[in-house]
């Protein structure tokens, strides 16, 4: 039965031997008659043979296997390691081949040589290159479920640290650097293929796992407040301010100046305190909320207006660019460069320095993600017998529903490292030896299950129980407190509703929603829940007799009813403004509702 064969989605003809098709395919390509990219896949579900070679697929390389064995031997590695041959040579020599998604799916890959049989058809370089470069940073990542590999790996994609060795001629939105990255104690195989020393993302702090005070339930952590103050984890963050000059027509454009006091919309004279003569910020000037870091003047938006409020021609609009409702920083870097469209643009990079504090985020990179509980003084701290007080404490309750092992065998073995003044290789499925960790920490005097006394820092007393303490490598993320804290006691409200905006970014309020609302409720704290309703209080005038809103006659400076007139008592009631849109909207749709009203009293 002949057999459809597609390029590239393109219909080339068909093959009447499937089997000897394929192999021929696959023998020229191993031999470089055929690009080494090009790979060939046959669907059993419809009868067809795919060849592809076109751009964009992501391809993996696999050691061929022939007969139930390695093409790659003893003899290949001893040339790779004296640099006899390189990479490439063992693709050409047919030993490594390449393959896509859609050839993988007719292939039998070992993930071992003891897992080898005749059936094989290819067999991983490595155990380890079954996961990406990130899940592959996990150390003993083969101990762990793969949902905390996966979010262990997403974590390292958000950790602080060295992201750019040219950093501080960047113009990064939301950027952060750690100030003192370090290389971990316990390393894979990955960490130096991509030369992580050179971009390290967190530090090497000692961690003990125990409950304490309370302040690290549901995956809070405690850090120590003196290794704060000493510099743990203390970044900086970046952020780019710009202003571009733009062109109007009739020659007018945007100009870099300190505006003055006849400048339309001019500011007070406070915030343009850190401008210089040409209108922008001096460098390392510490800046607050209202505070302007570029001074711009721009021509009248409409020339009409100018005759409308009797302006002349040298009268300009103030369009300066000034911090908004919660930003501060200190100007850090100045640029001034060209627009695309060839307009004079300045940019200008705020630093703030960012110290932990309660609410920022920290994770291992086993997926054992927390925030800051509190900061505790070293001196209210727990102490070892040689006096070592744990950097961070983390709670034991986190490890059981996850089963993160790995996050215990990189406590123990960074132990270990840090006391024998080693890496530990913790590579995937090709780590060091727990037993082999366990028995070099007790020749170096400590108990082999990294448990030690600890007596409390406060009372002074021996605790009960032995704690697991030692060294991990841990990570600080991005998502920092002062990035997201949010508070208002009064500003903008929207036009419609009169209600508070919303968003930080409009200095908007928190919504008060209907579980809110039920603990309020439940707490019995009536003023409060009225307070937080009355948001959008207003007070309308209704008719008595009928019910209708009334209205105030401008004329006779009187309330009359739509109804009565002068011959109904109109009163103003306290409503939510929402509540009289509902009704403006029933009034809209033919509705006329009545309110029917009592004494208050």
């Amino acid at each position: 039965m002949a057999t459809e064969v597609y390029v590239n989605q393109k219909y080339l003809g068909t093959v009447d031997n499937l089997a000897l098709f394929m192999e021929d395919f696959k023998d020229q390509r191993r031999k470089g008659q055929i690009e080494i990219q090009a790979n060939i896949f046959y669907n059993k579900a419809v009868g067809e043979i795919h060849v592809s070679s076109q751009k964009g697929r992501s391809l993996r390389p696999l050691i061929i296997i022939k007969e139930g064995k390695s093409l790659l031997v003893e003899k290949h590695i001893e040339q790779l390691t004296a640099g006899e041959i390189t990479w490439d040579d063992l693709t050409r020599q047919g030993v490594i081949e390449y393959l896509d998604a859609y050839e993988e799916e007719n292939a039998l890959v070992a993930f071992n040589e003891e897992q080898l049989t005749t059936e094989h058809t290819h067999m991983e370089i490595t155990p380890g290159s079954i996961t990406g470069i990130t899940t592959a940073l996990v150390p003993f990542g083969n101990y762990n479920q793969s949902s905390r590999l996966i979010i262990g790996s997403k974590n390292q994609k958000q950790a602080i640290g060295f992201y750019a060795a040219n950093y501080h001629i960047r113009m990064d939105m939301d950027s952060n650097l750690m100030h003192y990255p370090q290389y971990p104690i316990i390393k894979t195989q990955l960490h130096d293929v991509t030369n992580y020393a050179e971009h390290p993302a967190g530090q090497n702090v000692v961690v003990a796992i125990m409950s304490y005070k309370g302040y690290n339930m549901e995956d809070g952590v405690i850090l120590n407040k003196s290794s704060v103050e000493r510099g743990l984890a203390r970044s900086s963050y970046f952020k780019p301010v710009s202003a571009e000059l733009l062109r109007y027509s009739g020659g007018l454009t945007d100009e870099l100046e300190i505006p003055d006091k006849e400048t339309k919309g001019y500011r007070t004279e406070a915030d343009y305190k850190f401008l210089e003569e040409d209108g922008i910020i001096y460098p390392e000037a510490k800046l607050n909320e209202g505070d302007v870091v570029i001074g711009r003047t721009s021509p009248p938006r409409f020339l009409n207006s100018l005759d409308e409020y009797n302006l002349s021609v040298g009268v300009r609009r103030e369009s300066s660019i000034a911090l908004k409702h919660g930003e501060r920083g200190i100007a850090d870097f100045i640029t001034l460069t060209e627009s695309e469209e060839g307009n004079k643009l300045v940019q200008v990079r705020l630093r703030e320095e960012r110290i932990p504090e309660i609410g920022d985020k920290f994770t291992s990179r086993h997926g054992q993600k927390g925030v800051v509980g509190v900061l505790i003084p070293q001196t209210d701290l727990p102490f070892s017998q040689s006096g070592v007080v744990p950097d961070l404490i983390f709670t034991p309750h986190g490890v059981s529903s996850r089963m993160t092992v790995s996050h215990l065998l990189e406590l123990l073995g960074a132990k270990v490292g840090a006391l024998a003044a080693r890496h530990v290789d913790a590579t995937l499925f090709d780590s060091e030896n727990e037993d082999a960790l366990r028995l070099e920490l007790a020749k170096l005097g400590f108990k082999e299950d990294a448990t030690e006394v600890m007596y409390d820092g406060i009372s002074g007393k021996r605790m009960l129980a032995r704690i697991y303490i030692g060294n991990m490598y841990y990570l600080r993320l991005r998502h920092m407190v002062a990035n997201k804290m949010q508070s208002r006691a009064r500003g903008p409200i929207q036009l419609l509703t009169r209600q508070p905006t919303e968003g930080k970014a409009r200095e908007g309020g928190l919504r008060l929603g209907e579980m809110e609302k039920d603990t309020f409720v439940a707490h019995g704290a009536t003023l409060l829940l009225k307070e937080r309703f009355d948001s959008d209080r207003v007070a309308i005038p209704v008719c008595m007799k009928s019910g209708l809103i009334g209205y105030f006659d401008g004329r006779t400076k009187q309330l009359k009813s739509p109804i009565y007139g002068e011959d109904s008592d109109v009163a103003y009631v306290e409503m939510s403004y929402a509540f009289k849109l509902l009704l403006d909207e029933l009034l809209s749709l033919g509705i006329y509702p009545h309110l029917s009203l009592k004494d208050k009293f």
